[in-house]
């Protein structure tokens, strides 16, 4: 296999592209074709600032999306990224569909939530293999990631838009 196998799989794409896919996407355009994004990925990459001022970025399983404007995921309490999320709630996640050469960059803030009403939400049977006592386990932590603004990519344009 190539190891530019990636980046000629975009060409392609971007070559396979026809007028009507060259017209420019406007703003409610890019929102919706960046919620189908959202809906059809199960992880996401997500973005935090390190100690040092560096971004931080870790791919996470999406646990829960409310449109673009709210995804959840869980973690661990102890883990790099909360104590990252405690200290700035400035975060990034990105979702992409590597096949359709399509991604969305979403900016905002995350939240760590400890409350049980959050744990409980996101619980789901085989999560104790993580979380041995449970959804009480103190290491069980919650992020919410609430979306200020969106910038989606696909077919060669690339559109900013507020949430």
């Amino acid at each position: 296999m190539s190891e530019n196998k990636g980046l000629e799989s975009g060409i392609e794409t971007a070559s396979e592209l026809t007028e009507s896919d060259r017209v420019r996407m406007n703003s409610k355009e890019a929102a919706c074709k960046a919620l189908e994004l959202v809906e059809s990925c199960g992880i996401a990459m997500v973005g935090s600032q390190g100690e040092d001022g560096y971004p931080n970025i870790k791919a996470m399983l999406k646990a829960e999306a409310e449109g673009i404007k709210t995804i959840w995921f869980s973690t661990n309490t102890s883990s790099k990224r909360v104590a990252q999320f405690k200290e700035s709630t400035k975060a990034c996640v990105y979702f992409v569909d590597q096949q359709e050469f399509k991604g969305l960059m979403l900016t905002g803030e995350m939240e760590v939530l400890n409350d049980i009403e959050s744990r409980k939400r996101l619980w789901s049977d085989g999560c104790e293999i993580y979380y041995p006592l449970g959804v009480e386990d103190p290491d069980y932590s919650v992020l919410r990631f609430t979306a200020k603004s969106g910038n989606y990519y696909h077919g060669l344009q690339n559109v900013s838009f507020e949430i």
